[in-house]
């Protein structure tokens, strides 16, 4: 393991933890004395994203990590949120057991995820995962979300009075 402090290649394992997903370690490198974190997850098979083009590229958790985190940028959600709904979302591509799923998937999920977590994070994913060209769409959207019974968290406010 390559320190990120000093770049030392040798370090020393101080605490292991288990996670959902994999294992939390705690290590303290042998050059520098520094000490830092490291998570381990088992990685299944690779799945590939079909784009709407029909490219095919390698599902990456940390774009998907991007994406979604874009969309909830300077809303007040709870710590780790975004993890848990980019988990989800990873887990169900998984549990699919397919090697290549559509782009489409990933987005209606993203899209189930933050409608879910967030009605502001939702239109804002929405806006650019639905193209939308005017609005009127965009209006419709927010009357859908606003009309189809969604309960919205506690601190947040409601979008149509």
């Amino acid at each position: 393991m390559k320190c990120p402090y000093c770049g030392g290649l040798e370090s020393r394992v101080i605490d292991s933890r288990a996670l959902n997903e994999g294992v939390r370690r705690r290590r303290k490198c042998l050059s520098c004395s520094a000490r830092f974190t490291t998570y381990e997850r088992i990685q299944p098979h690779s799945i590939f994203v079909v784009k709407k083009d029909r490219r095919r590229e390698e599902f990456n958790r940390d774009k998907l990590f991007l994406g979604i985190r874009k969309a909830c940028e300077k809303r007040s959600l709870p710590t780790g949120a975004i993890d848990k709904l980019v988990d989800n979302i990873e887990a169900e591509l998984y549990k699919q057991g397919k090697s290549e799923v559509p782009s489409s998937l990933i987005g209606d999920l993203v899209m189930e995820g933050l409608r879910k977590l967030d009605h502001i994070a939702y239109i804002r994913f929405a806006s650019v995962y639905r193209e939308f060209t005017d609005i009127g769409e965009l209006k419709q959207a927010v009357d859908n979300l606003a009309g189809g019974g969604v309960t919205t968290a506690a601190s947040q406010l409601p979008l149509l009075s």
